[in-house]
């Protein structure tokens, strides 16, 4: 193979042999005298690359979809300056498809016995631990002739936490809450709510409501008003087996289910309740408990950012047991999971009596919003079959909610987008009818 770049130019020149090496070609060349020289000066003035020393610095979390920015300090001990293109590595998935070459590469000078620092700028598009690689430096000479090259390890580590994207519903529905919690105007009964005050009646009030004793003692009549029971005890599940790996738009169902999860958390946290979390497929993947209620959803958001679905059945019985063994007090069970039939009939139904006895349950589900407007498609053949075939598809989910309604469970059955609010909702309106 001929000789390219420099060398070939090198080769026109000369006569002197001399040995140089190029990439995919070894060879004699004849160059003059001058020009050997020339090289060899470049090679040896070029800064030696192994004694560097590197150390790194910056961000070591961030949420998903935002940018982390880690700096890398470099150091030049020796008396040359350092002239050199640097590749800071991370895994693919630290960058936007199609930006890691401009992002990871760096030009850098350091001057004799001084540093540097240069600033590699992360926009991971997985959630996880994204663990830098190798550091790649090439030292050049002043003529720019021949390189030093070596590789070195500078170990650091950024964990990319879900994006939490449902946090803009939070004060509408800390508003709602304020309203059940008697801050406002608008005060609400139920069984086992706490008593608030006595007022007067207006039509439209509750008649159980109404205090007969204090109504004697006055000339109007008086009504209790009550607040939610406070402390109550939320357990959080999350179905990590196959279904939640399935694909519902950009991310898994099982990514929906912990922006969900995030959002019910923060309300109930607000609300005085308890939030625990389990995520089980076959095996416990997280469990979250005893929690301060300052640092539950830190402890939500950390221990959620390494789970990954698994690609086995998840076991209804394992996880049943599992739930009665960590929560032995009558608590608010909510379970992010699938409303496929097969599950559902063939998991979840045969122990589900184990769990409505002693628990309140709350399932919700990820809806596709795809089959949704299959469903409404029409105008070719094509579409006509589609529209049947997603038909079939939401009759099949309607039959399973209604099933796990007949067995005491509440239903939550919607897209990403609105799985957070709607299950919010459902919260909210177990506490005000004092179910929990």
């Amino acid at each position: 193979m001929a000789p390219t770049g420099r060398a070939a130019l090198l080769a026109a020149l000369g006569s002197l042999p001399v040995g140089i090496w190029e990439p995919g070609w070894t060879g004699i060349l004849a160059v003059n005298g001058p020009i050997a020289l020339a090289c060899a000066c470049d090679y040896a003035l070029a800064a030696p690359v192994r004694r560097l020393r590197l150390s790194r610095s910056g961000d070591t979390s961030v949420r998903l979809g935002d940018s982390a920015d880690v700096t890398l300090t470099v150091t030049n001990p020796s008396n040359r300056p350092l002239r050199a293109r640097l590749r800071d590595a991370w895994p693919p998935s630290s960058w936007q498809p199609g930006t890691e070459t401009t992002a990871s590469r760096h030009r850098l000078t350091v001057p004799p016995g001084e540093r540097r620092r240069t600033t590699t700028r992360l926009r991971p598009t997985r959630r996880g631990d994204r663990q830098a690689d190798r550091v790649t430096i090439r030292s050049y000479g002043p003529l720019g002739l021949f390189t030093r090259q070596a590789t070195h390890k500078v170990p650091w580590t950024v964990r990319v936490l879900p994006p939490f994207t449902s946090r803009k519903h939070l004060p509408s529905k800390l508003a709602r809450l304020r309203e059940l919690d008697g801050r406002t105007s608008v005060l609400t009964r139920g069984e086992g709510t706490e008593f608030d005050s006595l007022r007067e009646y207006v039509p439209g009030d509750d008649t159980r409501s109404i205090d007969w004793r204090a109504t004697a003692r006055h000339t109007a009549v008086a009504v209790r008003t009550w607040r939610p029971e406070r402390d109550r005890h939320v357990l959080i599940v999350l179905d990590t087996g196959r279904t939640s790996a399935g694909r519902v738009g950009n991310a898994p169902r099982l990514d929906s289910s912990m922006d969900a999860a995030l959002l019910l958390a923060a309300l109930a946290t607000r609300a005085g309740d308890r939030v625990d979390l389990l995520a089980y497929d076959r095996r416990v993947r997280t469990l979250v408990q005893g929690r301060t209620a300052g640092d539950v959803l830190p402890s939500l958001v950390n221990s959620m950012t390494t789970l990954e679905p698994e690609l086995v059945e998840t076991d209804a019985r394992g996880l049943t047991a599992t739930i009665l063994r960590t929560t032995p007090r009558r608590s608010l069970i909510v379970l992010l999971t699938t409303l496929d039939a097969a599950p559902i009939e063939e998991g979840f139904l045969p122990v589900l009596p184990q769990l409505t006895q002693r628990h309140t349950v709350l399932l919700a589900s990820v809806a596709d919003p795809h089959v949704a407007r299959m469903a409404t498609a029409r105008g070719t053949t094509d579409s006509v079959y589609e529209a049947a075939a997603a038909a079939q598809s939401q009759a099949e989910r309607h039959r399973t909610a209604d099933q796990l309604r007949r067995h005491g469970v509440t239903v939550v059955d919607a897209t990403p987008e609105q799985l957070p609010p709607a299950l919010s909702d459902a919260y909210l309106a177990l506490k005000s009818a004092g179910r929990l």
